[in-house]
């Protein structure tokens, strides 16, 4: 009787043991790794590549100031940002990123980019995509080649009031400084049909319009079902618009690194160039996607990355000059 008394003691006492175990086991366990994007500036291609262990959230940094988004970010590791809404985010929240062994990853363009930027800001931004702006043009064939050279094209009389521009009067006004003729910028919006950074596409097939200037990560499966459309890169040159990743997590960079690696693989990076996203990195493959004779046949030349332009985060000063040099192109 005493043997089975204790057998089934000693059985009742193992089994509060291996329970006390397992809670503690799960409480050691880490958080899942959590990262915000706005969902809309990525192409499949690359959200496909964020480990499948970590947690994609949604957010909108049109509405930054909501309290839904801020507690997003401030409850993320890490954050995806393009250069566009770099003024939305207080650097404050953010720890250092672009420190050694990251840092030894990018390239000549992104680390002459990121000098562009103020040092608290510059040592909180990994830049870890670079999406060309491009022309998209809609059954209008004879365009193509005169596109391909410069700007000039967009002032053609053929296509007053049939392009979609996006709506950012930075863009705008550093296509119109391309272009050679006197006040450009105001004849250039007098081309406008309208100005719209979300659909862009749909206005393009779907209206009069002939000429719309999109991301190219934006475009590319338009591309592939609609035979109507033509991708030109002019040789002067397009914007860039840069992607960078914050993080607010005491996370070891271990785990960044070991993601930032796995994109250079050579079947990921081919597959991210085929949807409009070049990796800022200094791998020989991924800065092999760069020259003329690697490229897609759709992809910028060697000589139109040579010549694209990037956007460093404006002063207020700035932007008050460049708000007031906007208005006053709108005067008759």
């Amino acid at each position: 009787m005493f043997s089975k008394f204790a057998t089934r003691r000693e059985f009742l006492n193992s089994g509060k043991l291996s329970l006390l175990f397992f809670l503690s086991s799960c409480s050691n366990l880490p958080n899942k790794v959590k990262i915000v994007l706005q969902n809309s500036f990525y192409p499949d291609s690359f959200k496909d590549m964020i480990p499948k262990d970590w947690k994609q959230e949604k957010i909108n940094f049109e509405n930054i100031r909501l309290q839904k988004n801020r507690n997003k970010i401030f409850n993320s590791d890490f954050t995806l940002i393009n250069d566009g809404w770099i003024t939305s985010i207080d650097f404050a929240e953010f720890e250092k990123i672009n420190e050694y062994p990251l840092i030894e990853n990018l390239d000549r363009r992104s680390i002459d980019f990121l000098g562009s930027f103020k040092q608290n800001q510059r040592s909180k931004l990994f830049p870890i995509g670079v999406v060309p702006y491009t022309i998209i043009i809609k059954n209008n064939k004879e365009l193509i080649n005169s596109a391909k050279t410069s700007w000039d094209f967009l002032l053609s009389k053929k296509l007053t009031g049939k392009i979609i521009f996006p709506q950012s009067p930075r863009i705008i006004l550093s296509i119109s400084q391309k272009i050679n003729s006197f006040n450009s910028l105001k004849k250039l919006k007098s081309q406008a049909m309208l100005f719209d950074d979300k659909n862009m596409l749909n206005w393009l097939i779907n209206s009069d319009a002939c000429v719309a200037i999109v991301p190219y990560s934006l475009c590319s499966k338009y591309l592939k079902i609609d035979p109507r459309l033509s991708l030109v890169f002019p040789s002067q040159g397009v914007p860039l618009m840069w992607h960078f990743l914050l993080s607010r997590s005491n996370l070891n960079n271990a785990i960044l690194v070991k993601w930032i690696k796995s994109l250079e693989n050579k079947s990921i990076v081919d597959k991210l160039v085929s949807q409009g996203w070049y990796l800022p990195f200094n791998s020989d493959y991924s800065q092999s996607k760069y020259k003329s004779a690697m490229l897609p046949i759709s992809g910028p030349s060697e000589k139109c990355w040579e010549n694209s332009w990037s956007f460093p985060a404006l002063t207020n000063e700035q932007k008050i000059n460049l708000k007031n040099f906007w208005n006053e192109s709108l005067t008759p």
